[in-house]
């Protein structure tokens, strides 16, 4: 048995091809009873089958191989689940005859919390609390609910059968085939599924209303949630069929099962889950409520829903081989779900939107703990950890950066042969780069290893000498260190305007390109003043840094609102990313954003307000004496926009104005902007006394309650206590999460750490706890105390999985001291493992980070003056 223990993968003697799975969920005792028939086919000589089972009790008197070619019955003279691999080894006194036979396996578990494998989720029906059953299988659960081949390659063909309550509703992925009542239970079976990967098998069991539609070709689309939610399904069910039509014709492949069900369930740990015909949502992400949403809300629940359907070719029909190429399914899902969404909503711009995935892909890619794109999986406990920015918005990010490239009718059509070639089997990286280097005949292969195969991206930098222009790329770290990587970079500029643009592929350290062709005799003189600017719509994973003299020239580009918003966007970005890495100073951080005085793109201006975030809370720490002035400079900065946008929304306004205006108001009150604040006490008492009052509209009201949390303390706790009354009135959850964010924002030390408190009670639901973790500057240190406080709590709680990773990361990655490091690393010597192991040396280098940058602000020469400068600027 030894030679099974520690490995990464299942031994390859015996293949599954058929599951026939029948489950007997008790919802009031929260266990399940189950059997499972197994057509497999022994390719090699064995006395062993080994496959996984975790957290489940099987009875060894059930299991029985039956050969096809005879019929003996093989019964297995032991049977050992080894707990630290999750797998079941299954001995038998002979060898097992070659070909192919049932394996028959009877067993038990329970409906467990923890969000994962079989678990319970509760919901309340008239005031009565109730379970429901349901799965989460993604990435190595499905071994939680039965015994089972649990790898993507190992893809069967599913036969289901559900022994449940005869009034609950009971899903699969498949429609059901016959509905069987024997008094108060009923026998549901589904019809066979395709074939596909365990992690993709679902099941839910509980009572829903939903609503439905169909596709052009037939296809039945129901949008399930909690009976009297069902009319907040018809935003998702709109976009789910012009959503299905549209993958339809761009794969050139329909959609291959009969139904679609989209669900939302209560308690859900991921955003949701792309099982084949059966999608999980948390509630967040597929109800909208048109009184009560956002336009953020509508639009996270557009681009999520435009995600999973995604997964329905991307994933499910062409599955990863194995986890190390998780990112071809995230990535592409991501990626495609802005093609879709910019299609449906033109009037959202949502590829400039998408540069907030690159820069957050940027930021994580930018710690020398990052992982490359293709990151090997050695066990099944560091999968979880890769459902990080890396495999989505990097990944999304080197897509779109090759689709620009290629162009995107070449980059369609072979993707389309991609499918067609790899339908119903696996793929890896390479099978999709040789499908793209034989539609587009460009060094695909080549070009994209330099982008997935090495972790991290390239600074180029330019400067301008003698009509030739200097590009020379190193790896940028935000430690500001040296790495050693070199890419291939497909490099775009513009001189002086969009017309006059270039493409070339940098593939060495340095190169020189001549750029007299831009400037006619006549015009050389343009030369000496126009901005050239790289990187042209940021559609390249990779930052850019300017000489002085081509950075000035963009600056007053920026003034003068030569550049489109993307490539503001790009310049900001790049220029704060430098900053933080101690290659540009905070002075001229500070003036480029002085420069963004009168910007009213919503994408660039939530850039630019997460910078002032970030800037304030570094110079708080570096300069605590500057912070009335750089306040004062901050609020000014925004003051455009804020009088231009008003707190009323205009008739006919854009849904990316609905946007911004509840950043901007937020940044204000966060900034301690007096008239923000009471303005906004003002609407939210009005809301208090009248919930449907037209003061306080869903898009403001982060910012209300933000504002209302700056004034709370120990001593005047009323604003507190009144939005936890309405936090308890409300049944949805996306007003339930903007609470919860609001809620930590709290200057005073006493009130955060009972809000974090409060997030871990049992009046909040434990997939939501992390959303009020994004505690004030003020409260860093109680959110510390509280997190080694408490940590063994939130492990029983979320156990190994991503929620957990998602505690550390947000609690400890705020510091700026060296002497936190070493407190950090003393807390978790004797705690860490395998599933936290990345996200912690990620956090403590993120305050070595921190710290180093607190230190040069310290040091820097002239800040004090251009700060006072900058205040009484009027912008």
């Amino acid at each position: 048995m030894e030679q099974f223990k520690g490995q990464p993968r299942l031994p390859k003697f015996a293949i599954p091809k058929r599951y026939d799975l029948r489950l007997k969920p008790d919802l009031s005792a929260c266990n399940f009873a189950g059997s499972v028939s197994i057509d497999i086919d022994i390719v090699d000589d064995t006395r062993f089958i080994v496959l996984n089972a975790a957290e489940l009790s099987i009875n060894p008197g059930s299991v029985s191989f039956s050969p096809r070619s005879s019929s003996k019955v093989f019964e297995a003279s032991k049977v050992e689940s080894v707990e630290e691999d999750e797998i079941l080894v299954l001995e038998f006194a002979e060898t097992l005859p070659l070909g192919l036979g049932v394996l028959a396996i009877g067993f038990e578990g329970v409906l467990n919390d923890r969000m994962k494998g079989f678990y319970r989720s509760t919901y309340e029906q008239n005031g009565e609390k109730k379970n429901m059953a349901v799965t989460q299988f993604e990435p190595a659960n499905a071994r939680r609910c039965f015994p089972c081949w649990d790898e993507p390659a190992c893809k069967a063909t599913f036969k289901i059968t559900l022994d449940v309550p005869s009034e609950l509703v009971a899903l699969s992925n498949m429609p059901a085939l016959e509905e069987k009542v024997n008094g108060p239970l009923k026998t549901v079976s589904y019809q066979e599924s395709p074939i596909m990967s365990t992690y993709l098998v679902a099941v839910v069991v509980g009572l829903f209303n939903y609503v439905e539609n169909h596709t052009s070709d037939g296809i039945k689309v129901r949008v399930y949630c909690q009976v009297g939610k069902a009319n907040q399904g018809n935003f998702a069910l709109n976009v789910a069929v012009q959503t299905l039509e549209l993958y339809k014709g761009y794969f050139a492949v329909p959609y291959a099962l009969p139904k679609l069900d989209m669900i939302a369930i209560p308690d859900f740990a991921f955003g949701a889950m792309e099982n084949y015909g059966l999608v999980t949502y948390r509630e967040t992400a597929l109800l909208y409520d048109e009184q009560h949403s956002a336009a953020a809300n509508k639009q996270r629940v557009a681009t999520v829903v435009a995600h999973e359907l995604a997964h329905q070719w991307f994933g499910n029909l062409v599955t990863m081989e194995w986890w190390t190429h998780l990112w071809l399914n995230e990535g592409f899902a991501t990626w495609m779900s802005y093609l879709a969404t910019d299609s449906l909503f033109p009037e959202w711009k949502i590829w400039t939107q998408f540069l907030g995935e690159s820069t957050e892909g940027l930021r994580l890619d930018g710690l020398a703990e990052s992982h490359p794109i293709e990151v090997e999986i050695n066990h099944a406990a560091e999968i979880e950890e890769i459902f990080d920015a890396i495999s989505y918005k990097k990944g999304a990010s080197v897509i779109r950066m090759l689709q620009s490239y290629l162009g995107a009718e070449c980059f369609q059509r072979s993707l389309a042969s991609y499918i067609k070639k790899h339908a119903c089997s696996n793929a890896k990286t390479e099978d999709l780069w040789a499908a793209l280097d034989e539609g587009s005949g460009k060094p695909v292969n080549k070009l994209m290893n330099t982008w997935t195969k090495q972790k991290g991206y390239p600074v180029v930098s330019v400067k301008v000498k003698d009509q030739k222009l200097e590009f020379e790329q190193s790896q940028f770290l935000s430690s500001g260190s040296h790495g050693d990587g070199q890419w291939i970079v497909p490099i775009t500029f513009c001189c002086g305007s969009y017309e006059k643009k270039k493409t070339f592929l940098l593939q060495t350290k340095s190169e020189t390109h001549d750029v007299k062709e831009f400037f006619s005799d006549s015009n050389k003189s343009g030369m000496a003043h126009s901005w050239i600017k790289l990187n042209v719509d940021q559609t390249g994973f990779y930052r850019v840094k300017y000489d002085e003299e081509l950075a000035a020239r963009l600056e007053h580009a920026i003034e003068n609102k030569y550049l489109t918003a993307t490539d503001r966007f790009g310049i900001l970005d790049d220029s704060f990313a430098l900053c933080k890495a101690r290659q540009l100073p905070l002075t001229s951080l500070l003036t480029l954003m002085g420069a963004y005085d009168e910007e009213l793109e919503y994408t660039v201006l939530s850039n630019l307000i997460n910078i002032t975030y970030n800037v304030v809370r570094i110079a708080a720490d570096a300069r605590p004496e500057l912070m009335d002035d750089m306040n004062q400079f901050f609020v000014s900065l925004f003051q455009y926009s804020a009088e231009k946008l008003g707190w009323e929304a205009k008739q006919g306004e854009s849904h990316l104005d609905a946007m911004l205006r509840g950043e901007i108001l937020t940044a204000l009150a966060m900034l301690g902007h007096e008239e923000t604040l009471t303005e906004a006490t003002r609407r939210f008492h009005a809301f208090l006394n009248d919930r449907n009052t037209p003061l306080l509209p869903p898009d403001i009201r982060k910012a209300a309650y933000v504002a209302v949390m700056q004034k709370v303390n120990s001593f005047n706790r009323a604003g507190f206590e009144s939005l936890l009354t309405v936090y308890r009135e409300t049944d949805l959850s996306q007003e339930k999460i903007r609470i919860l964010g609001s809620l930590p924002s709290c200057p005073d030390q006493d009130i955060v750490l009972e809000v974090l408190n409060y997030a871990l009670s049992s009046e909040v639901r434990s997939q939501d706890a992390v959303h009020g973790l994004a505690v004030s500057k003020e409260g860093r240190e109680v959110a510390w105390t509280w997190l080694k406080d408490n940590w063994d709590l939130i492990e029983k709680t979320y156990g190994k999985g991503y929620l957990t990773t998602r505690f550390i990361s947000a609690i400890v990655s705020l510091f700026a001291s060296v002497e936190k490091v070493k407190e950090v690393e003393e807390f978790f010597a004797s705690r860490t493992n395998a599933s936290i192991a990345r996200t912690l040396k990620q956090s403590l280098e993120r305050i070595h980070i921190n710290a180093n940058w607190v230190q040069s602000i310290k040091n820097e020469k002239n800040l004090e003056e251009a700060v006072q400068d900058l205040a009484l600027r009027k912008y």
